[in-house]
């Protein structure tokens, strides 16, 4: 028997059988892991509860014939416990968790950078100091520019001529000079191209200062050109809440600007 131990989040967890549980991490040096946590579900279980979504766990696995098994587990951050009772930065923390699962797509493969991405995303949305469509929007740019599929901003994504650029084309990469600019292409605001780079780079303080509809237009094409280059739409995605960060949206109280919009751009 092969023993081993490890940090990671969880991204998901699946019933087995009548008590036990298939738990899917994205783990420090272990890359995904799907491993059984048995009796989880009983509810005299001492320790069930650290294995749910959002939560960052130190766990000891040995290495089974199909699927590892868990047998013990630590809480690292209980993350959780500062997003279920916010629906916009619980459904930010879902479509995270969601991106980190399909952009890791094979087992055992380490994946530092994208574990480490996925662990101060959480962190910032359960801290609640920033808005959390701009700290999902940072991750999904982050994660994909680990994946290589990081959109061209300054430069043009085809010829790669110094920008700016005025146009965006999913299908071609991103920001494409008028040359090469295919048909179908759009033109947002010079705003979106510079909150698109300050997400890319860590920039808070001018992201932080951009208006509703520059995140509302960033936001829409962040997740268009990630749905592209997945092939398929993350299902948590349509539910996350777009709504202006303000401390009165903290508080619970909504104010002018805070309307729900679609992840895809549309109010």
């Amino acid at each position: 028997m092969s023993l081993y131990r490890d940090t990671g989040v969880v991204l998901r967890v699946q019933k087995l059988g009548e008590a036990d549980r298939i738990v899917t991490l994205l783990t420090r040096r272990h890359g995904k892991i799907r491993a059984v946590a048995k009796g989880v579900r009983r509810t005299r279980s001492r320790w069930g509860a650290r294995l749910e979504p959002f939560n960052h766990v130190d766990v000891q696995c040995h290495t089974g014939r199909t699927l590892d098994v868990i047998t013990q587990a630590q809480t690292v951050d209980a993350f959780g416990a500062g997003l279920i009772s916010d629906y916009a930065r619980y459904t930010a923390g879902c479509a995270v968790l969601e991106t980190a699962d399909r952009i890791v797509a094979e087992e055992g493969e380490p994946a530092l950078r994208v574990y480490l991405l996925l662990v101060g995303a959480i962190r910032a949305l359960a801290g609640r100091e920033r808005d959390p469509s701009l700290v999902l929007d940072a991750f999904l740019l982050r994660a994909m520019t680990h994946a290589g599929w990081a959109p061209a901003i300054n430069d043009c994504a085809r010829c790669a001529a110094p920008g700016p650029h005025p146009a965006f084309n999913i299908a071609a990469g991103g920001a494409v000079c008028p040359r090469c600019r295919p048909p179908g292409s759009i033109t947002p605001s010079r705003e979106t191209f510079t909150l698109l780079d300050a997400l890319l780079h860590g920039d808070w303080a001018t992201a932080d200062a951009a208006a509703p509809v520059t995140r509302r237009d960033t936001s829409g094409i962040v997740a268009a050109h990630l749905q592209w280059h997945l092939e398929r739409q993350l299902r948590s995605l349509p539910l996350v809440e777009r709504r202006t960060f303000t401390p009165a949206a903290e508080s619970g109280t909504r104010s002018v600007g805070q309307e729900p919009v679609r992840a895809d751009g549309r109010g």
